[in-house]
């Protein structure tokens, strides 16, 4: 009996080895096949649309062409700040377009800033193509049949610096058109938004800071900044805890109710004021004494940030569901964060007042 036994356990651990072999061989194959998706190459292509089908007066490759100006000038300004480079990667890929990724990490002013192109197009999942958009109106009765043809661009950016009296930041632009597909016409839209994240409410910094931004607004519809101010405290809602992420900003999606030329000078304006919107406020503050408890109470609110960012934000699922690449989708985790059990800010401190202030929203300006 104790050989049977002592024989049928061999044979199991064999079967168990076997099987954790073959899990790691299955796990190898997932793991080159991700890789093999992404085509680094040293130098970032000179465009990523469709060579000799996305001509240069094409709302494509017009919008490729502000976003990759956007990267390159809002880099410049945080390296001049932090006094360290942007480290970069470039990359392809197969089923069309491609990316470049920009991270500064372990800096003298950010732990973490990041600001990603990416330009792709080809076919998508109709889960994706949902996650895509918020406009349920546009996917009734579409079934789940086939692929969507699709094309995205996009500049996503999150900054997390070190001193807790130094706002994150976060932006994201982009364009996004589909061809007809299950019986809806091709469709287009704009979308993106600057917001802000701070751990301590300074109402001067956000009044410079939503100040800025209602000026890009008004320059082109007078309508857009309290319409885009309350999206943004709608968006970035969590829902799970009743508090924003962060003291808002502007937030637009499936932007396409008037002529496209309109909204791509909208869009280039907002990412456009981007340095002048963020970077006095960190100047101001980078070098402010701070506690460890400060500290810690940052490490809090970066947990939030990753909440949202992993459970709400339609950017990463829309990522995730098209096979993205993961570095660059989830770039805008900081580098570290804390989840302290059931914490409660003292009544009138300032760590109460900033949570006063992200479950009712204010108006800055």
């Amino acid at each position: 009996m104790a050989l049977q036994a002592s024989s049928r356990s061999l044979q199991q651990r064999r079967a168990f080895s076997s099987a954790q072999t073959s899990k790691r061989v299955s796990v190898t194959k997932v793991r080159a096949t991700a890789i093999e998706a992404e085509n680094y190459v040293k130098q970032a292509p000179q465009t990523l649309v469709r060579p000799g089908i996305d001509t240069e007066d094409s709302m494509r490759a017009r919008f490729e062409k502000v976003i990759r100006n956007a990267q390159d000038s809002i880099c410049n300004a945080i390296s001049e700040i932090d006094g360290k480079p942007f480290h970069q990667d470039a990359w392809t890929r197969p089923g069309g377009g491609g990316g470049i990724s920009r991270v500064l990490q372990d800096g003298n002013v950010w732990e973490k800033a990041g600001v990603n192109v990416s330009v792709v197009y080809g076919t998508m999942p109709p889960e994706a193509y949902r996650a895509a958009t918020g406009n349920a109106e546009r996917l009734k009765n579409t079934g789940d049949g086939g692929r969507v043809p699709f094309f995205a661009a996009g500049i996503s950016s999150v900054m997390h610096p070190r001193n807790p009296h130094c706002p994150t930041m976060h932006f994201n632009y982009r364009y996004f058109e589909t061809e007809e597909w299950n019986g809806i016409p091709g469709q287009w839209w704009f979308g993106g938004g600057t917001d802000i994240t701070p751990s301590y409410v300074v109402p001067e910094d956000m009044k410079h800071f939503h100040g800025t931004y209602k000026a890009v607004c008004d320059r082109h519809d007078p309508a857009y900044y309290e319409k885009f101010r309350t999206w943004c405290d709608e968006y970035f809602l969590i829902k799970h805890r009743g508090e924003r992420r962060g003291l808002g900003g502007i937030f637009f999606d499936d932007l396409n109710d008037r002529n496209p030329e309109d909204i791509l000078k909208f869009s280039t304006d907002a990412v456009n004021n981007v340095v002048e919107a963020y970077c006095p406020i960190v100047k101001k503050h980078m070098n402010d004494p701070f506690t460890a408890q400060e500290k810690e109470w940052q490490q809090i609110r970066r947990g939030r940030y990753v909440e949202f960012n992993l459970v709400y934000d339609r950017g990463t699922t829309f990522g995730l569901k098209t096979g993205g690449r993961i570095e660059s989708i989830l770039m805008s985790m900081p580098q570290t964060a804390s989840w302290l059990y059931d914490h409660q800010p003292k009544a009138g401190s300032p760590e109460a007042e900033l949570l006063d202030a992200c479950r009712n929203p204010r108006v800055w300006v």
